[in-house]
């Protein structure tokens, strides 16, 4: 047998999830302690569930050897105190309308390649990795879902109406938020009244729009962030914010504005009860901490277009919540999502996957 690309994908409460390749109709079982499942090839997902929090397993995929991507033990999460008050979903990065995938804008990269295209006879392959987000997005029935901007290519209105029709399918409970893509033609373009505010069990959602049309990067500008603090200072319930632009990482192109970011750490400090940061936009899984912040994650969370297929889903108890990093499991999604792992000569896994703490943990209040 033959194991390819055999990588600890996402870890919960109660749950580990693995994802391999194999030859077609290839049967392998994958074990977690003593619970086990067996999965067929060539996409294999392998979500074992059963499982104790905060217990640490052996993980074995049967004919795979362990390295830095599958580890030989595995320890789940903690599973926060308390009831489970709601779920969240979140997708970002979604790009309707884009048709080829991996170019950096470096013209010596790009010659390397490769860059990807969806098949002349295929679906756009934003349609189908979305529709099959939001198959699993509906299979899991949250309470609510944001896709948090780059809902579109360029910015057509015909790509925002392609957006509306594939993730319209969740209803009103799916609210979203502009990114930078969205505000390259029309700066209203889904706008959607940012910034503005989600309520549900035990749980207040705050979206912002950190979109500046005509710039790659974002800025948080006085008025949200005044929004922001009235809106944490009205509720006892704890706030999860959600937005396109991570807070900061070095880059003016990709993170808010240092003045912006410094400011925001500074609201964290003085309203404890904004717990939660989540961006998207680098098209990367990275979870950052800052001391000066409370250490309130501020995350950012992988596309959904191409690899690995990205959503997060937030479960929200009365004493935390957990974030679990999904990777869309629908066979022709995941053929498209390897082919996605070639790109930048190779790199693109080692560069946009993460730690298995970058996507998925568990933060108490």
């Amino acid at each position: 047998m033959t194991i390819g690309h055999a990588e600890l994908m996402s870890v919960g409460p109660d749950e580990v999830v693995v994802t391999f390749t194999t030859v077609p109709g290839e049967s392998i079982t994958t074990r977690v302690g003593d619970h086990e499942v067996t999965t067929a090839g060539p996409y294999h997902h392998a979500r074992v569930g059963g499982l104790e929090p905060d217990t640490r397993y052996d993980l074995v995929v049967e004919g795979a050897t362990p390295d830095a991507w599958l580890p030989a033990q595995v320890r789940t999460l903690v599973r926060p105190r308390g009831r489970l008050l709601a779920t969240i979903a979140t997708a970002n990065d979604v790009h309707f309308g884009e048709t080829e995938c991996g170019k950096t804008g470096d013209p010596a990269a790009d010659a390397i390649g490769p860059v990807l295209r969806s098949p002349a006879d295929g679906e756009p392959y934003p349609e189908l990795m979305n529709g099959a987000v939001v198959d699993e997005m509906v299979a899991l029935d949250p309470d609510v879902v944001v896709v948090k901007g780059d809902l579109t290519d360029t910015g057509r209105a015909e790509e925002y109406d392609a957006f509306l029709a594939c993730y319209g399918r969740l209803g009103t409970r799916m609210h979203h938020v502009r990114g930078n893509h969205d505000a390259m033609r029309d700066p209203q373009l889904a706008r959607q009244d940012a910034p503005y505010s989600v309520a549900v069990e035990g749980v207040v959602l705050a979206v912002l729009d950190t979109a500046v049309p005509g710039r790659v990067g974002g800025a948080l500008p006085l008025d949200q962030r005044a929004w922001l603090e009235d809106l944490a200072a009205g509720t006892p319930d704890p706030v999860l914010v959600f937005a396109h632009h991570p807070t900061f990482n070095h880059d003016p192109d990709y993170g808010l504005v240092v003045e912006d970011h410094e400011a925001l750490l500074s609201l964290f400090a003085r309203r404890d009860n904004i717990v939660g940061y989540f961006a998207g936009h680098t098209h990367t899984n990275r979870t950052i901490r800052y001391e000066r912040g409370r250490d309130v994650p501020c995350v950012e969370v992988a596309c959904a277009k191409d690899y690995p297929g990205a959503w997060a889903e937030y479960r929200v108890h009365e004493g935390g919540y957990t974030q679990v990093m999904r990777r869309v499991a629908a066979p022709a999604a995941r053929a498209w999502s390897e082919q996605g792992r070639t790109m930048i000569q190779g790199w693109y896994r080692d560069l946009v996957l993460g730690t298995v703490a970058d996507r998925c943990f568990t933060q108490i209040f």
